[in-house]
């Protein structure tokens, strides 16, 4: 796998991606990119067309970025090869879960060290310990069971 840093403005986003990015999503990602950086290069076509990271891209040039890291896919690759890696590689991160009470911790840990936790994409209620406490089943007093009177069999 050989990086390349690459023109923003020599890219083409994927014209038939099937992963859309809202203007919430696409402030997260800038928000991890203000912060970090690239850390991970997007993936595209011999001929510059995005496979993966048509949302970084987007955040990039929003942020005013003139070039980004990319690797191609392999040159030997059909065009069903690119289109499958690409609904792989989005539907991977989305079949992923939390852990609530570590990302809430992790999230306590990260807001008190500084972090701008909104800026990534989550809402103060996602480490709200009570957010993640068990609730307790209370019976309902509208829900009573009906017994039929033993005598005449009326059922109240």
């Amino acid at each position: 796998m050989q990086i390349e840093t690459l023109d923003i403005t020599d890219l083409t986003p994927d014209p038939k991606n099937a992963r859309q990015h809202d203007a919430q999503n696409i402030k997260a990602i800038e928000g991890s990119l203000s912060q970090f950086g690239q850390r991970k290069p997007i993936v595209i076509t011999e001929a510059n067309v995005i496979v993966a990271g048509n949302g970084t891209v987007t955040a990039a040039k929003n942020l005013g970025w003139q070039t980004i890291e990319a690797v191609r896919v392999p040159a030997d690759w059909s065009a069903d090869q690119v289109k499958a890696f690409a609904l792989a590689d989005n539907r991977t991160a989305e079949l992923a879960s939390w852990e609530p009470e570590v990302l809430a911790s992790q999230l306590i840990d990260l807001d008190e060290a500084g972090f701008a936790i909104k800026e990534l994409g989550f809402d103060p209620l996602d480490y709200q310990p009570k957010f993640f406490a068990p609730v307790e089943e209370v019976p309902r007093l509208d829900h009573k069971e009906s017994k039929p009177c033993p005598n005449c069999g009326f059922s109240a």
